[in-house]
């Protein structure tokens, strides 16, 4: 697909998503490199836009350049979005009581803390998502090894093996400690991301490097 192609449809996708105030979305397309520009009116909404163009065929990378804005009146303190924050996470069970600590400044949250699966800190970071007056969020939470690197190697290949949206036997695996590095080919850009997944699913995994090429 050629760039002016990709761009339509990408505009497209996003006039068509609800959640989505395309008017104020800029794009532009160099090589497949999707440039996402402009302004929307919260972070989960430039986090929806870039999901919207993720799952497009043809898109090779993205570059996230919108800003959220806020009006004056719908501006949010840092206490209160921190406090926010905080009460949020508590109220959710999945995440382990006073694990997890959060600092706030200009609207963007930045999460530390150490939890023992990765689901956790994905789950701190969605709980907080969405509250008003964010403007980013930083997961600096770390993940505690718990897994021999060859068991973490060979779950991740055979849940590699089980998605039907991957040819496994393009993917390679390494394993050191609890750091995965996925190497070889996918087929499409979406991929990655299933890739990724399917790494960080593993228990004991605390971090995932992507080296994967479009083939």
């Amino acid at each position: 697909m050629d760039d002016l192609s990709l761009r339509d449809h990408v505009l497209s996708e996003l006039e068509f998503e609800p959640s989505v105030n395309a008017s104020h979305i800029g794009v532009a397309v160099d090589d497949g490199v999707v440039t996402l520009s402009g302004h929307v009116g919260s972070y989960a909404e430039k986090l929806a836009a870039e999901k919207i163009v993720q799952r497009l065929k043809g898109v090779r990378a993205i570059a996230q350049e919108i800003e959220v804005r806020f009006s004056s009146d719908k501006k949010t303190g840092d206490d209160q979005i921190a406090q926010r924050a905080l009460d949020i996470i508590a109220w959710d069970t999945t995440i382990p009581e006073e694990k997890v600590k959060v600092k706030v400044q200009k609207g963007w949250i930045t999460l530390s803390g150490e939890v023992d699966w990765y689901f956790q800190r994905n789950a701190a970071e969605a709980a907080v998502r969405k509250l008003s007056g964010v403007t980013g969020i930083t997961n600096a939470i770390t993940i505690k090894p718990r897994v021999q690197a060859g068991d973490i190697k060979q779950r991740i290949e055979k849940a590699l093996k089980r998605n039907a949206e991957l040819e496994a036997e393009n993917i390679r695996v390494v394993v050191s400690g609890g750091r995965v590095t996925l190497e070889g080919q996918v087929n499409a850009w979406h991929e990655r991301a299933v890739a990724e997944r399917a790494a960080w699913a593993a228990p004991g995994v605390v971090s995932v490097v992507d080296h994967l090429a479009l083939a």
